[in-house]
């Protein structure tokens, strides 16, 4: 048995952000990286810095100036069947299995700003994502060690939103987001690691707007990103490892989000 630290991260720009990466692996010692927002090409992908930083087992999935994801470890990665859930074929999912763990990580569509399938082409695509990931948990063997992880673009509850009664009426925390994000959850029977290390009401966030110009003072933040284990790997969660590594938000010039984290005894 060994420990394993994945993270996951939506860097909004891998090339522009790599110096913040290579801080952040070191710092945190992560040993599975998953990134989302790469923004890149796979062979515009910084492979060389990976591998000086101790992660250089990648699997790409890159697309010109939008979207991307990516997966860097320090352990050799094998072959995973990827959860393809865009029906407009863009690189938002990537898999790999690491020590035995299938991790599948996710961009997930933001959605636009009107939360109607029939007005706004956006969020039916998001609600259309959704839809094919439940259908594939649904299929799945709970007692198989996967990990589900990225930048889901839903808060779910009131306490992971800033203000609950504004947020209701906006794109990633109103009522049938969080009712779709729920049925995704059920249907892969998977424990949400972060909320289960921080029980509410305590209120967590992982992206903070831009437009501040200081995000702890303002203090609008949103949790968007989420590590979700199967039944099959959850007891190999190690207790009080779970961390959302909010002092990076401040670090210069920063992505919008800031990584999360958790240790499994594999």
């Amino acid at each position: 048995m060994s420990r394993v630290r994945v993270a996951t991260w939506n860097i909004n720009s891998v090339r522009l952000r790599i110096d913040q990466v290579a801080r952040f692996v070191a710092e945190s010692g992560t040993d599975v990286l998953c990134l989302q927002e790469i923004k890149c090409l796979e062979d515009q992908f910084p492979r060389n810095a990976f591998a000086e930083m101790g992660l250089p087992h990648l699997k790409v999935a890159g697309q010109k100036g939008w979207h991307g994801v990516a997966i860097a470890s320090r352990l050799p990665i094998e072959q995973s069947q990827t959860f393809d859930a865009c029906k407009l074929g863009h690189a938002r999912c990537v898999s790999a299995r690491v020590a035995g763990v299938d991790v599948q990580n996710f961009y997930i569509p933001a959605g636009g700003d009107v939360p109607d399938r029939v007005l706004n082409p956006k969020f039916d695509h998001k609600m259309d994502f959704y839809a094919r990931l439940t259908e594939t948990a649904r299929g799945l063997d709970q007692s198989r060690p996967l990990l589900m992880c990225g930048d889901f673009n839903i808060a779910p509850s009131e306490y992971d939103v800033w203000n609950h009664r504004y947020m209701s009426k906006v794109v990633s925390h109103t009522p049938v987001e969080v009712e779709t994000l729920n049925r995704l959850q059920a249907a892969g029977g998977f424990a949400d690691v972060i909320r289960d290390a921080f029980p509410e009401p305590q209120k967590l966030a992982s992206w903070w707007s831009y437009r501040a110009q200081d995000f702890r003072k303002s203090n609008r933040g949103l949790r968007l990103d989420h590590i979700w284990t199967s039944p099959g790997l959850t007891p190999a969660v190690v207790a009080g490892s779970a961390t959302i590594h909010e002092p990076v938000r401040a670090w210069e010039q920063p992505s919008d989000h800031c990584p999360i984290t958790v240790d499994l005894d594999v």
